[in-house]
């Protein structure tokens, strides 16, 4: 007799949250295994050089989270 194998589809949405918790964190243990396609690298290239022109260009995760918030009317 099978026992059924259970799916990942079947999981509650807290335990799936877990699941890609506890699978990001592994990825960033060894993020020198994750593999990075030539675009992102490209594109992480552009923005470092935007930042390093205009430092003052940046914004800070507190205000993006404000700004955010005021448009959703939180």
């Amino acid at each position: 007799m099978k026992v059924p194998v259970p799916s990942v589809f079947d999981l509650s949405p807290a335990e799936k949250l877990q699941l890609v918790e506890d699978l990001w964190d592994d990825l960033a243990s060894i993020p020198d295994d994750v593999p990075i396609h030539d675009w992102q690298r490209e594109e992480l290239s552009r923005r470092k050089a935007n930042l390093q022109r205009n430092p003052g260009s940046v914004t800070d995760w507190e205000s993006v989270k404000r700004r955010v918030r005021g448009l959703n009317g939180r």
